[in-house]
């Protein structure tokens, strides 16, 4: 069967680079553009490599970057991968979904719309069906968003518990790392050494997002879930993964034994459809006095490709009735490109694309 192809927008920023690694040699879909502004237009994208980790293949490093241009995008590609900033992904997203391509997109600008999906595979694939309530859908085009990098990473774990036991309350302090500001990141001299106990909007959006996010469908609308969330963010000096300390209160009683068994048992639709980008397990719990730590857990996930798209949990335990665990996740591949890869890969199961 043919590949789809699709186009990287943002293709000279760390999130589009982290798209074009995830997608080099992707069973599904075959890169069929890069994209970015007028600036980068014919620079190859190996004179802009952001991503320091992941080693590229020559074809790859030799693509040619090309003007943001919907007409050009939609006569090459059926899918385009956004990670454009916010300032311009809103209007430009919703051209080309007029133009019959399906957006994937890591901006925060659709997120919070009546008919576009906040999707995390794991959490809400029923959400998915709400493209076909966008206007653009029956000429071919929609809009998927996933979530803000930090909702992300608690997202998982939290419908494991919502699942089993309920969620009534959720209190979630975050130590977000640089690359999480996109590059070159925070200032050096803002960070090193030093925490910032701010990072704009992210509080608000955690809070909203993960409502949406565990909520429900009734009657053609989204339905928030009724769970209480305070969040509190923070910027620490680490490059990769956020780590997040969570204490959450549920509807039913649980032991830590039970606790443990249901976040690292969880499994849903993904794995079931063993969708390419999916991790085998969603939630890895870690049982070690000191982890999750970026430095050893932040690229958690299996089957290869997979690799960064692993949740990890670390010290769950319970205090009267409230449970505290520590959560972390890879913030530019399950809480960026890779969700909305993995967004892409459930919608192409589900014959959208």
């Amino acid at each position: 069967m043919a590949k789809i192809k699709v186009a990287v927008l943002g293709a000279t920023g760390m999130i589009g680079q982290r798209f074009v690694q995830l997608l080099e040699d992707h069973p599904m879909f075959e890169i069929g553009g890069l994209y970015a502004s007028e600036r980068s237009e014919g620079k190859r994208l190996g004179d802009t490599l952001k991503v320091k980790d992941h080693e590229f293949g020559e074809d790859i490093l030799d693509m040619r970057i090309e003007q943001l241009i919907v007409p050009n995008i939609a006569r090459d590609c059926r899918v385009a991968f956004s990670g454009l900033p916010s300032d311009i992904a809103g209007p430009f997203e919703s051209q080309l979904a007029g133009s019959g391509v399906a957006v994937f997109s890591n901006a925060a600008n659709h997120r919070m719309e009546g008919n576009v999906p906040l999707l995390i595979p794991e959490c809400n694939t029923p959400h998915l069906d709400m493209v076909k309530k966008q206007a653009t859908f029956k000429d071919g085009g929609f809009i998927v968003t996933n979530a803000n990098c930090s909702t992300t990473g608690i997202a998982v774990p939290l419908k494991a518990v919502d699942r089993s036991f309920g969620l009534e309350f959720v209190c979630a302090s975050t130590y977000q790392a640089v690359s999480g500001a996109g590059y070159p990141g925070v200032p050096s001299l803002d960070i090193l050494g030093n925490v910032v106990p701010y990072i704009k909007n992210e509080e608000e959006k955690m809070e909203m997002e993960l409502a949406k996010i565990l909520g429900s469908l009734s009657k053609g609308k989204f339905v928030d879930h009724p769970v209480e969330v305070l969040a509190s963010c923070v910027r620490v000096p680490v490059e990769d993964g956020h780590l997040e300390s969570v204490t959450l209160r549920t509807e039913e009683d649980a032991t830590v034994e039970e606790m443990i068994k249901t976040l690292s048992s969880f499994k849903a639709e993904p794995q079931r459809l063993k969708l390419p980008t999916a991790p085998i397990r969603p939630v890895i719990v870690r049982k070690e006095a000191d982890r999750p730590q970026p430095v050893y857990d932040v690229n958690a996930g299996e089957p290869e490709r997979a690799r960064g798209m692993g949740t990890v949990v670390g010290r769950v335990r319970k205090k009267g009735n409230f449970f505290k665990m520590f959560v972390l996740s890879h913030n530019t591949i399950r809480g960026g490109a890779g969700g909305s890869v993995l967004n892409a890969e459930l919608a192409n199961a589900k014959k959208l694309l």
